[in-house]
């Protein structure tokens, strides 16, 4: 009898490919699948370490192509919140933000971009960073001796390649010249071959530096992001990831596909509902699907829920955030802080102001009571309208402001309200539904690591297989194989890493054993345990029964076992076959 590291028993095993379930044991060895038992029948082994998945479901790790770690990396181990969704690898760097290159007196200036775009405080990331790098080939030298909870990939971000070659220019959003493109376009080549995973730029109005200075790639030229392109095909790989704010979307949609039809390099860009213009994912994801279907590699990154921000008197914002009498007391102990407010005359005085008008767009997104609703324990982000404040406050016949205040209050002030940003433009997750039931999009946007005081979208994994596969009651699921086939396989090959995504022999073993019918997804809470005693918002699940890591164990039912096999991941990975043939 063969002895292995590693068998998983008696799980029903999803593969990653889309396929129908199996009955199967696991057998693994050197941080790689070995076997699979066949189908009705156990291994004939033993494992130095056995699990019995008896009643589980067993799937591949899930690969997240758009998290922000890209400061976290460098002083934690633990890539949280997203490890505790059952992600075993994380791409990071994307929305064009990120801190290499950098010459030494940016370093400030990535930061305040940081701080603006993904709400990460300027003196976490002070504090942090450790800033032993200039160019990206350095950065990943640091990286790679670092042990983490999962894998790690990293994107060359725009900005930070913008700065570096332009300076303030760059910064200042001015065309780049024929040089400067050519000086992008070898640092491009250079980086994909250190290992960056892909490239990544932004081209929205909703990135903004902390003081409010758009994104300093808002406005770069065709010929720049071409240029860019071409420096990832001349190394022969990468991916393009893009967001963008799609004011003009036809020309803008024909300027991304003719970037991939120049470069012949994959290009995803995130895709949601906007309240602006509730029907134009549409258009843009009927220009996606037909590029697919001409044959151009060209994805969707769709979320499956609201991007929700999260509002509460000890995060970032709250409805009373622009009131003179909250600025008082804003930076008080959260227990400091509650005493004031249930004390009746500062209520009443609070009540009674009206919120200063220096930022009207801020205001109104806070007062937007018709908008704004309780979340719940377990969340619920598909929430009907009478779970609105309004509703309540119609209802409780008393003000929306008094029932926001209280709602705020309880759980001894950490109480939340959920504001759904995008993707909830008409009160249903029906447009969701579309996008990710097409077979033009990649499931992503979660920015694990970023938006800490504002928005905890982390847990997007959790929400699939809750929500879309068991939960949803308001309109139609999705099959099981089919969500676990697209955050696995379908993540993970895009990007390149086609050694991982799907459970068969030789594959990396990073693997989830998961209570799919009790799976529950918890309501977010605040921790302050980032540098400088940072405040960041974390949300657990329960039902998770073990997450593995090349093999190694490094969550049981939720907790944390210490293991630290995760380490950064070089470029693009051939798959087991390839490796075979090449012996």
């Amino acid at each position: 009898m063969s002895t292995h590291d590693l068998i998983i028993r008696n799980g029903l095993v999803y593969d990653g490919t889309g396929a129908a379930a199996f009955q199967a044991d696991i057998a693994i060895d050197a941080g790689h699948i070995s076997r699979i038992g066949p189908v009705g029948e156990k291994l004939d082994a033993s494992g130095r370490e056995e699990i019995d998945a008896g009643g589980k479901i067993v799937t591949p790790g899930f690969v997240d192509i758009h998290t922000h770690y890209d400061g976290q990396v460098s002083w934690g181990e633990t890539l949280d919140p997203s490890s505790l969704h059952g992600v075993t690898t994380a791409v990071m760097g994307n929305c064009g933000v990120g801190f290499a290159p950098c010459h030494e007196q940016d370093h400030d200036r990535l930061i305040r971009l940081m701080e603006g775009v993904e709400d990460i405080p300027f003196p976490v990331l002070t504090e942090g960073l450790p800033w032993k790098w200039k160019s990206f080939g350095d950065y990943l030298d640091f990286l790679a001796p670092r042990h983490f909870d999962i894998d790690v990939a990293a994107q060359l971000p725009h900005a930070a390649l913008r700065v570096f070659v332009m300076g303030e220019r760059g910064a200042n959003r001015e065309d780049a010249t024929e040089d400067e493109i050519a000086e992008m376009k070898k640092l491009a080549c250079e980086a994909m071959q250190a290992g960056a995973i892909g490239f990544s730029t932004s081209r929205t109005l909703n990135h903004r530096t902390a003081d409010g200075q758009p994104t300093p790639t808002l406005t770069a030229s065709e010929a720049e992001l071409t240029g860019i392109a071409l420096g990832l095909k001349q190394a022969g790989c990468g991916v393009l990831q893009f967001v963008s704010d799609f004011n003009d979307p036809e020309n803008e949609a024909m300027m991304l596909w003719r970037i991939v039809e120049t470069s012949g390099r994959p290009l995803s860009v995130s895709l949601a509902q906007a309240d602006v213009a509730p029907h134009s994912w549409r258009s843009l994801l009927d220009v996606i699907e037909q590029a697919k279907q001409d044959g151009l590699p060209m994805r969707a990154q769709v979320g499956p829920r609201p991007v929700g921000v999260l509002l509460g008197l000890e995060l970032t914002l709250n409805p009373f955030s622009a009131h003179p009498s909250f600025a008082e007391i804003a930076d008080l102990p959260i227990a400091e802080k509650r005493q004031k407010l249930l004390d009746p005359a500062f209520r009443a005085k609070l009540l009674a102001e009206t919120p200063s008008a220096e930022n009207p767009f801020v205001v109104s997104l806070l007062r937007n009571f018709g908008k704004l609703f309780t979340l719940g324990n377990p969340p619920n982000y598909e929430p009907t309208a009478d779970r609105t404040i309004e509703a309540i406050a119609e209802a409780r016949q008393v003000s929306a402001e008094e029932v926001a205040l209280d709602l705020m209050l309880e759980a001894d002030g950490t109480g939340m309200l959920y504001l759904p940003f995008l993707n909830y433009a008409q009160g249903t997750l029906d447009p969701c539904y579309e996008m990710l039931k097409s077979d033009a999009s990649l499931p992503g946007l979660s920015d694990g690591g970023a938006h800490v005081g504002m928005i905890c979208d982390g847990s997007f994994p959790t929400t699939l297989l809750t929500h879309w596969t068991r939960d949803r009651t308001r309109g139609e699921k999705l099959p099981l194989e089919f969500v676990i086939h697209k955050q696995t396989m379908a993540t993970a090959h895009w990007v390149g890493l086609h050694d991982r995504g799907v459970l068969a022999a030789g594959y990396r073993a990073d693997i989830n054993i998961i209570d799919h019918e009790n799976l529950t997804l918890h309501a977010p809470q605040v921790n302050y345990d980032l540098p400088a005693q940072g405040r960041r918002l974390m949300q657990h699940a329960s039902g998770y029964v073990a997450t593995i890591v090349a093999g190694e164990v490094i969550y049981r039912d939720g907790k944390p076992t210490g293991a630290r096999p995760g380490r950064l991941v070089r470029g693009a990975q051939a798959s087991p076959a390839v490796k075979l043939a090449a012996e």
